[in-house]
C-alpha cells in the first residue's frame, strides 16, 4: 500500500473515533440544556399528565444512554431522526440549511484564500517596508475584534448608511504617507540615494493633513446603503441576488480569517528566503518576485495548506454568530433556534455535522501537506 494511502486510512480511522467521542460529548451536553422540551412546546398551562404523555410519545421518558445509542444507530444509517418540536425530518432540515452555510463559507473562501496568499507573498517580498507594516496592522486589527462587532460595523457603513466627512479619513491616510514617505527619504539619504517615490508620498501626505486642518476641500460622503443587512435568501433566489445578499456576511468572515493565512504565508516564505537554493537563484539574477513564486512558495505550501484548512473549517463551523447577526438561513441559525426551542435532536445533528466537517477538513489538510512535502511521512 502506498504510504500516503496508509496514512490517510490511519487518519480516517482516528477521525471516526474522534467523531464517536465528540458524539458522546454532544449527547451529554444537550442533556444539561436548561428547560424542558415538553413544557416548552405544550406551554406553561399544560397539565402534568399532558406533559408526561408527550414525553412518552417522543421518547424523552427513556434513560439518556438508551436515547443516545438509539440516536447513534440511526445516524450510522444516515437517519438523524425527526425534530421533537416540528416533527419534520432532521435530514431535510439540515440539508437545506447546510447548502446555505456551504455557499456562504465557499463565497468567503473564494475571497479570503487568494487575498491572503497574495498579501502574504507581497508582504514577504516587501518585508519591513511601509506596505508590510500596513498589511500587518490592517489584518491584525480586523482579527482583534469579535465577529459580531465587525458585522455591525459593516452594516453601519455599507447597509444602514452613515454620512461622514471624507477629509478626516484622508487625513489618516495622509499621516501614514507623510511618516513613511519622509522615512524613505531619510533612509535613502543615509545610503546616498534620493527617494523620489518617498518624496512624492510625503508631499501628498502633508497636503492631506494640512487640508484636514484648514478645511480647504470638504467632501461629505452621504449615507451609503449598498448591501442588505438581512440576508434573506431562499432556494429560489437567483445566483446573482444570492451573492449580493450574502456579501456582508461573507466579507465579515473574510476579514476575520485573512490575517491567519496571510501571516502564515509571509512567515513561511521568509523562513525559506535564507535557504541555499534561494541564494543560488539570486546569484543567477532571478527577480525577487519570481524567486518567491517559483521557488519559495511551492516549498512553503505544507504549513500554508494547514492554516488554510483550519480557517476553512472555521468558516463552516464558526458561522453561528455571523448567521445570527445577518439572520442568514444557515446551519448556525438553525442550531441557535433549536437551542432556544430545546429541540435536542436537531442540536445533536447540527453539532455532529460541524464536528464531522472540522475533522474532514483537518484530514484533507494533512494529506495535502504530505503530498506537497513527502518528507513529512518520515519525521526525524
Amino acid at each position: 500500500m502506498h504510504p500516503i494511502s496508509k496514512m490517510a486510512l490511519q487518519r480516517l480511522a482516528l477521525g471516526l473515533f474522534t467523531l464517536f467521542v465528540v458524539s458522546i460529548i454532544i449527547a451529554g451536553a444537550v442533556e444539561f440544556l436548561p428547560g424542558d422540551l415538553a413544557q416548552e412546546i405544550l406551554g406553561q398551562a399544560a397539565t402534568p399528565e399532558a406533559v408526561a404523555a408527550f414525553r412518552a410519545e417522543v421518547g424523552l421518558d427513556k434513560p439518556p444512554v438508551e436515547r443516545y445509542f438509539s440516536w447513534l444507530g440511526g445516524v450510522a444509517q444516515g437517519d438523524f431522526g425527526v425534530s421533537l418540536a416540528t416533527k419534520r425530518s432532521i435530514s431535510d432540515l439540515i440539508s437545506a440549511r447546510l447548502g446555505n452555510t456551504l455557499f456562504l463559507a465557499g463565497f468567503a473562501a473564494v475571497i479570503a484564500v487568494p487575498l491572503a496568499v497574495t498579501l502574504g507573498m507581497l508582504a514577504a517580498l516587501y518585508r519591513n517596508t511601509w506596505f508590510d507594516r500596513l498589511i500587518n496592522v490592517s489584518t491584525l486589527s480586523s482579527i482583534s475584534f469579535p465577529e459580531f462587532f465587525v458585522a455591525y460595523v459593516l452594516i453601519l457603513f455599507l447597509s444602514v448608511g452613515y454620512g461622514f466627512d471624507a477629509r478626516w479619513v484622508l487625513a489618516l491616510i495622509g499621516l501614514f504617507l507623510l511618516v513613511e514617505g519622509f522615512g524613505a527619504v531619510k533612509e535613502g539619504k543615509r545610503i546616498g540615494r534620493f527617494s523620489v517615490i518617498g518624496s512624492i508620498f510625503g508631499i501628498i501626505g502633508l497636503a492631506l493633513v494640512v487640508n484636514a486642518i484648514f478645511g480647504w476641500w470638504n467632501y461629505n460622503v452621504g449615507a451609503v446603503s449598498a448591501f442588505p443587512s438581512i440576508s434573506n435568501i431562499s432556494p429560489d433566489t437567483p445566483f446573482g441576488e444570492r451573492v449580493h445578499r450574502s456579501f456582508l456576511p461573507a466579507l465579515t468572515l473574510t476579514l476575520v480569517v485573512t490575517a491567519h493565512m496571510m501571516r502564515m504565508t509571509r512567515a513561511s516564505i521568509i523562513n525559506l528566503m535564507a535557504s541555499p537554493y534561494i541564494e543560488m537563484a539570486r546569484l543567477k539574477g532571478m527577480s525577487p518576485a519570481r524567486i518567491i513564486v517559483k521557488h519559495a512558495l511551492p516549498n512553503a505550501l505544507a504549513p500554508i495548506i494547514n492554516v488554510i484548512a483550519v480557517n476553512l473549517a472555521f468558516l463552516i463551523t464558526g458561522v453561528v454568530v455571523v448567521e445570527v447577526v445577518f439572520v442568514y438561513p444557515g446551519l448556525g441559525q438553525l442550531l441557535v433556534d433549536s437551542v432556544s426551542k430545546r429541540d435536542i435532536t436537531v442540536v445533536q445533528g447540527c453539532c455532529l455535522i460541524f464536528a464531522a466537517t472540522y475533522i474532514l477538513l483537518n484530514l484533507t489538510a494533512d494529506i495535502l501537506a504530505i503530498a506537497t512535502n513527502p518528507r513529512l511521512l518520515h519525521p526525524k
